[in-house]
């Protein structure tokens, strides 16, 4: 057996960077080699970003868009590979976490079940053989009420699949919400509806209603867990991989590269 890959963790005191640890801890494969935060932050075992990057192959973020597209570009000079499990970005995070990908792998995600991955083929067979005139398109999420982007990440990788089951630009067909006298919904439209509260884990649901049925395709996640064992199948993954922007799709196998 090889030298174990060495991990280090962005965000390590928020929930999922507790999970993460715990999720390292239990791969024999990995080693934990360094724990950061927020500037400033205090716990045990903490250290500056620049020790963590110095000490790690594969850092595992789940963070915040601001905080994710910086450590993105010192992750690139530093040569360290990076799992980005954080969701909201702008356009202008967003390639800053592109430019990174053209001196490391980068894997991001907006859910790293593998589950949820399941469900975006599934979602994008039943677009494609449900036609729009007879069905519409509602994606469904609700989180935990600290969540503070919305719709979801994952919600929008859902919506995504959908509209590429049906060859379109989600841009063009979204509708991302509804008040007042909206009038008929059009057809082809790929809603989402959201909702904010309690300590909800995560729950997703992509309807296809047509006038005499109903098809809905759904996940729930019990455990945060489940995605911080997914990130560190995405960190075994990315380490010594070739430079590029990687999905959860890639580490599982489920299209080429």
């Amino acid at each position: 057996m090889g030298q174990p890959v060495r991990i280090a963790i962005a965000g390590a005191l928020g929930r999922m960077g507790r999970a993460v640890a715990l999720a390292v801890e239990a791969d024999p494969a990995l080693a934990l080699a360094a724990r950061f935060d927020r500037p400033g932050a205090e716990g045990e075992g903490l250290v500056p970003v620049d020790a963590a990057l110095a000490a790690a192959d594969v850092v595992i973020d789940f963070t915040t868009p601001a905080a994710s597209a910086e450590l993105a570009g010192r992750a690139a000079q530093a040569g360290v590979a990076l799992v980005i499990g954080s969701t909201g970005f702008d356009g202008a995070q967003l390639g800053a976490i592109s430019e990174a990908a053209r001196k490391v792998a980068v894997v991001r995600a907006g859910n790293f079940s593998l589950g949820v991955n399941m469900l975006m083929g599934l979602v994008a067979q039943a677009a494609r053989a449900l036609p729009a005139e007879a069905y519409d398109i509602e994606v469904f999420e609700a989180h935990h009420r600290r969540k503070v982007d919305a719709p979801s990440g994952t919600a929008l990788m859902l919506g995504e699949a959908a509209a590429e089951g049906r060859g379109v630009s989600l841009s063009q067909v979204a509708r991302h919400a509804r008040d007042g006298l909206t009038g008929a919904r059009p057809e082809g439209e790929i809603g989402f509806s959201v909702m904010r509260g309690g300590g909800i884990v995560g729950e997703h649901s992509v309807v296809f209603a047509a006038e005499d049925e109903i098809l809905i395709l759904s996940h729930s996640a019990r455990d945060r867990g489940l995605f911080a064992r997914g990130a560190v199948a995405a960190a075994r993954w990315a380490a010594g991989r070739e430079p590029g922007e990687y999905d959860m799709q890639d580490v599982l196998g489920l299209k080429g590269r």
